[in-house]
């Protein structure tokens, strides 16, 4: 493992942060940032942070302040394709993937650092977007986490039932020559903080998070990301149905969707949970897609509720 570049400057993060480029098991390598637990606080264990689509480590500084200030170390990435890690396209705004099942690799790179490191156990999953759909399929495989709180998890792409048919049409040619690269519709090539005002935003209703989220994009460029691919949606498309064929895994989980939620499908969350066996769906009055990056107080109910759980099954076995 090398070190890697950690933006601590647009950050607003914990002291002690360090990022690492980390090998998977495929040869691929991603950055990996952990940040440990304030000094003086009772360890409580360790928090790995799943981020979503277009995301990197650098967002989660104010996160990563509020769970290492409770005790607990953090441990978050840039999936392959996003942030500083390498992108897949010549074009690096594009958002590309063959499988969902690759980004089970990252998760496993990340979890060998936080062994390498010697995190504090015992291990909680926080796992937001696009971070929900990985995090849900790595729970399945076995990941050893005492709880879950996933904001907003992607377990279905919001669409109008008129684009539904076109979009499986479009993900079932993405494998031909020459269309899988191909951006999907109704996207654009810059990232929606860049392209998007915050009066159009379907993100945040939070123009100080909006402020800091876009500033981090104009200080460095780089961790932009675009618009997937249609080989991207072809693999989203078909790794949501799988996952939502399967009964809930047998993991405390809350579940956090904001009333105003325009970029994920509320449906297979709210039948997904209602299924759950200790799981618990929480409709947030109000609140967009970025629960996490919310105004105030819907961040200090996500955050209390989330350390709820995560103390209450912080002594379980």
């Amino acid at each position: 493992m090398q070190a890697a570049p950690l933006h601590a400057d647009v950050a607003k993060a914990p002291p002690g942060g360090e990022a690492w480029w980390v090998k998977t098991r495929d040869g691929a390598e991603i950055r990996v940032a952990a940040w440990p637990a304030a000094p003086g606080t009772p360890t409580q264990g360790s928090v790995l942070l799943f981020p979503g689509r277009t995301e990197y480590v650098e967002k989660y500084g104010p996160a990563a302040a509020v769970f290492t200030s409770q005790g607990y170390a953090v441990v978050t990435m840039d999936w392959r394709g996003q942030g500083l890690t390498a992108r897949a396209m010549a074009d690096r705004r594009l958002g590309h993937i063959v499988d969902f099942g690759q980004y089970q690799n990252d998760a496993d790179a990340a979890l060998d650092l936080a062994r390498w490191l010697d995190l504090p156990e015992p291990m909680f999953l926080v796992a937001h977007s696009m971070g929900g759909c990985i995090g849900l399929r790595a729970l399945h495989r076995g990941l050893a986490v005492r709880a879950v709180a996933f904001s907003a998890p992607m377990w279905g792409v919001q669409m109008e039932a008129w684009e539904r048919p076109i979009a499986w049409l479009s993900a079932l040619a993405a494998p031909l020559p020459g269309l899988g690269s191909r951006l999907t519709p109704r996207t654009e090539l810059e990232h929606a903080l860049i392209a998007t005002p915050f009066e159009d935003n379907d993100l945040t209703t939070d123009p100080q998070m909006w402020a800091f989220m876009r500033h981090q994009l104009e200080t460095y460029p780089e961790l932009a990301l675009g618009g997937p691919t249609l080989r991207w949606l072809r693999a989203a498309l078909f790794e949501t149905r799988r996952l939502m064929a399967m009964s809930p895994p047998a993991v405390p989980a809350i579940t956090f969707l904001g009333s105003n939620e325009r970029i994920v499908e509320p449906a297979p969350i709210k039948r997904l949970m209602r299924c759950w066996e200790g799981g618990r769906f929480a409709s947030v009055d109000g609140a967009e897609h970025e629960l996490l990056m919310e105004r105030p107080e819907v961040r200090d109910r996500v955050f209390g509720e989330t350390l709820a759980l995560f103390e209450n099954q912080a002594g379980a076995r």
